[in-house]
């Protein structure tokens, strides 16, 4: 330990690769804090729904809800997350799996309901149409 700063100084360029490594490391960490955790696949999000009985919220609007959407979901448009919130659970710990159609609208949904206390939403990465394009079933009932 005596001899560290003699390593530091005949090493400079180790030293600074590492406080590279370690910077970027901490903007990539703080990057993820700020934006909220990736959206899922639907392959994922099957799992939170069967194993976690996870809430599906639908964030299209009514008249896309009724053309398709996935079995036992919420049809909550996104511009109503805040004020319709109760709608989807009371329960602020319980996982929340929200999609759109192609996985813009989704996260947002996400990060509104975050902001109100929800911390597990997630996003469906690709929204709908991945979850059809994985073979999974939609129901208009």
């Amino acid at each position: 330990m005596d001899r560290l700063p003699e390593f530091i100084a005949n090493h400079p360029l180790l030293w600074l690769a590492l406080a590279v490594v370690l910077a970027a490391l901490a903007a990539s960490e703080l990057w993820r804090t700020f934006r909220g955790p990736r959206p899922v696949s639907a392959g994922e999000a099957v799992r939170l729904i069967n194993s976690v009985d996870a809430v599906v919220v639908d964030v299209r609007s009514a008249s896309d809800f009724k053309k398709g959407h996935i079995l036992n979901a919420v049809n909550i448009p996104l511009a109503g997350v805040e004020s319709r919130v109760k709608e989807i659970t009371k329960d602020t710990d319980r996982s929340i799996v929200c999609y759109c159609a192609i996985g813009s609208a989704g996260p947002q949904a996400c990060l509104k309901l975050k902001k109100l206390g929800y911390h597990n939403a997630v996003a469906l990465k690709g929204g709908i149409n991945a979850w059809q394009s994985a073979g999974l079933p939609v129901t208009t009932k």
